[in-house]
């Protein structure tokens, strides 16, 4: 056997039709790693169907080396699930991809998301109402994850972007793809800002499958989903559904009776799913959330930095831990609200690790998240 390093063996097994995502995750857990996967399709494991133990072993050497050449790109990475950078809230939800493409900061997985979907032929009103949601939910602090199609996930992630906020594209082609062609600006700028992802093999084409699989990704991400104009058979309720599934709250925001594309909506109303009135209402019903949410970005962190936390809780300096990070942080804050650009200028920190550290500081409420996505500390601390 090749002597493959790890993001190798990774790259090769993610190809492998035999596997599948769901095949290959099982295959890892029951073989305990990738190295022992391909230890045993070497060994000739009969458990290994015969098709797939060649495939694991006589992978194409041009496309694995094509699949190499954009991992070393500056900006695009490959994150696994066995990895602890792996997005917690979405590590949790049944059936989660085995292995996520990462084209920008990986970081910004972490951060408290609001997913806002919608009709891909959305009115003049739908993306008006996309893009204030969308706006108003990054002023408060919250990352828009959509899906990159036309109509309302194109609203979404724009306004996010105007307002200074971060966004992430959930794919349904590989991460090396664009689709619709003419979010090309949109997808860079999305780089930049945020995060284009997906868990399909680099250069997958945009098949009609492969849409409502990447709808549970986007909802799995998220702390809820916001439904903006969606008719009956809209693949936006797809997404709903996995988010009900995934204990992620759902919110419909009401139009027109006579209007076809808020029957979608209006069912989701009936059907329990919380009347978005406001982003304001929005960002109430998630707070629970946000606190799981925060307890599960602490031991990610640390299981990161390998860093435990002091016994006896927060540190001196105002963070929760005694560490270099969350001093600096501490010390780039002051009585002056200040926006995370700022912030990251100060203590050298990136934007994803602030926005990250920033929801733990607050729901301990050492700081204060203010309009125009300032913060400063809480008085008194």
């Amino acid at each position: 056997m090749p002597h493959w390093d790890e993001a190798e063996r990774w790259l090769i097994a993610l190809r492998n039709r035999e596997l599948g995502g769901r095949g290959l995750r099982r295959a890892v857990e029951h073989y305990g790693g990738i190295e022992a996967l391909f230890e045993a399709a070497a060994a000739g494991d009969s458990a290994l169907p015969a098709a797939c133990r060649h495939s694991l072993l006589h992978p194409p050497p041009e496309v694995l080396a094509a699949d190499l050449e954009w991992l070393a790109t500056e900006h695009h990475h490959l994150i696994v699930f066995t990895d602890p950078a792996y997005p917690p809230q979405l590590a949790e939800c049944p059936g989660a991809p085995a292995a996520l493409f990462v084209a920008g900061d990986p970081g910004i997985l972490f951060t408290a998301q609001i997913a806002i979907v919608g009709s891909r032929n959305a009115s003049a009103g739908g993306v008006a109402h996309a893009r204030r949601f969308a706006r108003e939910l990054a002023a408060g602090g919250m990352t828009i994850t959509s899906g990159l199609a036309a109509g309302i996930d194109a609203a979404a992630h724009d306004a996010a972007l105007d307002a200074g906020g971060w966004t992430i594209a959930v794919l349904g082609t590989g991460a090396d793809r664009v689709y619709p062609a003419r979010h090309l600006e949109l997808a860079r700028r999305i780089v930049q800002h945020g995060a284009l992802v997906s868990e399909l093999p680099l250069g997958a084409p945009p098949l009609a499958g492969h849409f409502p699989a990447r709808n549970r990704i986007i909802s799995g991400l998220s702390l809820a989903v916001v439904v903006v104009e969606a008719g009956i058979k809209s693949g936006s309720l797809i997404t709903a559904r996995h988010a009900a599934e995934q204990g992620r709250e759902v919110f419909a925001v009401p139009g027109s009776i006579d209007h076809a594309l808020a029957k979608g909506c209006h069912q989701l109303i009936r059907d329990g799913a919380h009347l978005a009135g406001d982003s304001a209402a929005v960002l109430a019903g998630v707070a629970d959330q946000a606190g799981h949410l925060a307890g599960q970005l602490r031991a990610r962190l640390e299981a990161m930095d390998n860093t435990p936390p002091p016994a006896g809780g927060r540190a001196a300096a105002g963070g929760r831990h005694d560490d270099p990070e969350y001093r600096r942080l501490w010390a780039a804050l002051g009585p002056d609200p200040a926006p995370l650009d700022e912030l990251a200028g100060r203590s050298g920190l990136t934007v994803a690790a602030l926005s990250s550290m920033l929801l733990i500081l607050e729901l301990e409420g050492r700081v204060v998240h203010l309009p125009g996505g300032l913060w400063q500390r809480a008085p008194g601390t």
